[in-house]
């Protein structure tokens, strides 16, 4: 089973993209929901809610689990990966968004730099939107100047885009007036990005108002395909994890708010009616 986790609904346009390239595997995703958003929240929040997730997908048999959340990614990944999966659960696997996404922004295919990295020829302007959080954390520049030290990156983060999508405002002015609020001072500068990647996993819902504020010919980059795609390659190099992912095409989708509550909002989204039920996350000790 392929574990799923995001702070909220973002991480469903994930798992969407999962089960419609990956289709044989069975999943389990789990939503923060009662603590949503992260993007805000300090590294030690952020860490300390991310390992208690994680952890339960792990107790529930997962051996691999994606952090379908760009805030979790970027602030607590490395860490979780150096100094509690060692000792912790050492046979399974922590995977990100934000390495895969740099890689696609610098068009880099997938497999194309596995261990050492081999910079890459990319220049140009490209941006990122992403939350507060993510911003902060300047991982994807960190990540860009390791194999493409010579494209140009602009960061924006859009605060008000997840609580949007939380609540299902994704048409209507308040969408196209905080759209416009976070995209204009980017695409109308002098110059502007050729290619723009989603860095959030909530804002494809949005994808419709971004596509309107954007210039015609930008490439825009969503974040579910791309991982998916990134995971498959992923896989056929480690066949020992893909050995132990079970395929019974099963889907079990975990909530820590209400599930019914959870249900009628994630159909909005994925347009067909699922079953969600209730966790309550654990408190993990550190681990140095």
């Amino acid at each position: 089973m392929i574990g799923v986790f995001d702070s909220g609904f973002g991480g469903l346009t994930v798992l969407e993209s999962l089960l419609e390239r990956l289709p044989g595997y069975d999943y389990a995703f789990l939503a923060d929901n009662a603590r949503a958003p992260y993007g805000a929240r300090s590294f030690d929040v952020i860490h300390d809610f991310t390992r208690e997730a994680v952890d339960h997908l792990f107790r529930l048999g997962c051996p691999v689990v994606i952090l379908a959340c760009n805030t979790a990614s970027a602030r607590a990944l490395r860490t979780l990966q150096r100094k509690w999966l060692p000792t912790a659960w050492p046979d399974r696997r922590l995977l990100g968004v934000v390495r895969p996404s740099a890689e696609a922004l610098a068009a880099l295919p997938p497999g194309s730099i596995p261990g050492a990295t081999i910079p890459s020829q990319a220049t140009g302007k490209v941006a990122v939107v992403a939350t507060a959080g993510t911003v902060a954390s300047n991982s994807f520049q960190i990540e860009l100047s390791k194999f493409a030290p010579r494209l140009e990156l602009v960061q924006q983060a859009c605060p008000m885009w997840v609580p949007l999508v939380e609540n299902g405002e994704l048409e209507g002015p308040g969408a196209e007036f905080f759209v416009h609020k976070y995209l204009d001072p980017i695409f109308q500068a002098a110059n502007p990005p050729t290619r723009l990647l989603l860095g959030c996993t909530h804002y494809p819902l949005l994808l419709p108002r971004i596509r309107e504020a954007v210039p015609k010919g930008t490439e825009i980059l969503p974040q579910g395909a791309l991982v998916a795609e990134r995971l498959g390659d992923w896989l056929r190099r480690h066949p020992e994890f893909e050995a132990r992912l079970t395929q019974g095409g099963t889907r079990t989708y975990l909530t820590t708010d209400d599930p019914q509550w959870f249900c009628a909002q994630a159909k909005h989204l994925v347009h067909r009616v699922i079953e969600a039920h209730q966790v309550r996350l654990s408190r993990v000790e550190n681990v140095e």
